[in-house]
């Protein structure tokens, strides 16, 4: 099993179309015969959790029943959306980004789906690391959520290791995920277990039930295609 994460920017007078392909590539994803789970997702301003969406910025996440072979996605990364994706990418995005994931470890549901089967829940990995965490916030405990969770993202882009991330969620405030990328598990660990105020926020949405659902995968990445902001963050590790 293998899955894809696509993020696609668009020029500020394209936005009303970037809307409008989160309702209508509903349809050749729902038909498409590779895909047995998918999500069409925004994106927040600062690569992590965010109150702020970037309407520039969207994203494609996809679940493949089978290994996606990388002699088609050097030609085209986003082949496997099908050939309506493809052109209305080609005529309303000026730039994409793609990641292909092999999901190594992980717990959760994701709409009460374990999309990614049964996973082992910690694998041996050496070199870097993708790791994606997302979770459906309960509405009465969102403002404990942002103020605790919030303060603790924005300090991951200077932690040991980091490379990579995005923010990206189904709706905002409520459902939201962030996939972050670490030169190593390791490095990855340190900032999600040796941070004291990290290791209590944890410990907090466990005691006080903050989310309804919850999910955390681990990935090996296998390969990238395209750039985000004019380069490819990954190029240097793979």
């Amino acid at each position: 099993m293998q899955a894809s994460l696509n993020i696609i920017k668009y020029k500020s007078r394209y936005i009303p179309f970037a809307f409008l392909s989160m309702a209508i590539f509903h349809i050749p994803l729902f038909f498409n015969r590779k895909i047995s789970f998918y999500k069409l997702m925004g994106t927040g301003k600062n690569g992590t959790f965010d109150k702020i969406p970037d309407f520039n910025q969207w994203a494609i996440l996809c679940v493949f029943k089978e290994d996606i072979h990388q002699t088609k996605a050097e030609n085209n990364p986003t082949y496997f959306y099908g050939w309506f994706i493809n052109k209305w990418l080609r005529v309303f995005s000026f730039e994409t980004y793609t990641l292909f994931l092999e999901p190594l470890a992980g717990h959760g549901l994701w709409d009460k789906k374990n999309i990614f089967g049964n996973l082992e829940s910690n694998v041996n990995h050496n070199g870097p690391i993708a790791t994606l965490t997302r979770a459906t916030i309960r509405l009465t405990k969102m403002s404990h959520f942002w103020k605790h969770v919030a303060p603790i993202a924005n300090k991951m882009t200077s932690a040991k290791g980091y490379v990579f991330s995005v923010g990206i969620g189904e709706v905002p405030w409520i459902k939201q995920a962030t996939f972050s990328v670490w030169e190593s598990v390791d490095d990855m660990k340190s900032f999600a277990y040796s941070m004291k105020e990290h290791r209590e926020v944890v410990k907090k949405t466990r005691q006080e039930k903050w989310y309804s659902e919850d999910m955390f995968v681990r990935f090996k990445v296998i390969s990238t295609y395209g750039t985000i902001k004019g380069i490819d963050p990954l190029k240097r590790i793979l």
